[in-house]
C-alpha cells in the first residue's frame, strides 16, 4: 500500500505592500524584522522589507499574516513550472 502525498496549494494576498496574507504554509523557517522565510509545499517564499512582523501564525491551518513594509517576494526552489507559466495559463 503506497501513501500518496498531497501538496497543499497556497494563496497569497498582498494589500498595499503592508499586509501579506498567506495560506498553505507548512513552516516558518526563519525570520527577523527584514526577512521572513516561509516553507510552502513545493518551494520557499522569501519576504523582504522593513519592520516585518508575523501578526498571525497557525501551522495547523497553514495560515500566516505578515505586516510591515513589504519590498519583495521571491520564490526559491519552485517546482519545474515557472511562476510566469502558472500565472499565465
Amino acid at each position: 500500500m503506497s501513501e500518496t502525498i498531497v501538496k497543499k496549494p497556497h494563496t497569497l494576498m498582498l494589500d498595499n505592500r503592508s499586509l501579506l496574507t498567506l495560506s498553505g504554509v507548512e513552516d516558518v523557517v526563519g525570520f527577523d524584522d527584514q526577512t521572513i522565510n516561509i516553507r510552502l509545499a513545493d518551494s520557499t517564499l522569501v519576504v523582504k522589507g522593513s519592520s516585518l512582523h508575523i501578526s498571525k501564525l497557525s501551522l495547523d491551518s497553514g495560515d500566516v499574516v505578515i505586516d510591515g513594509l513589504i519590498s519583495s517576494l521571491q520564490y526559491l526552489g519552485a517546482s519545474s513550472k515557472s511562476l510566469r507559466s502558472k500565472l499565465f495559463r
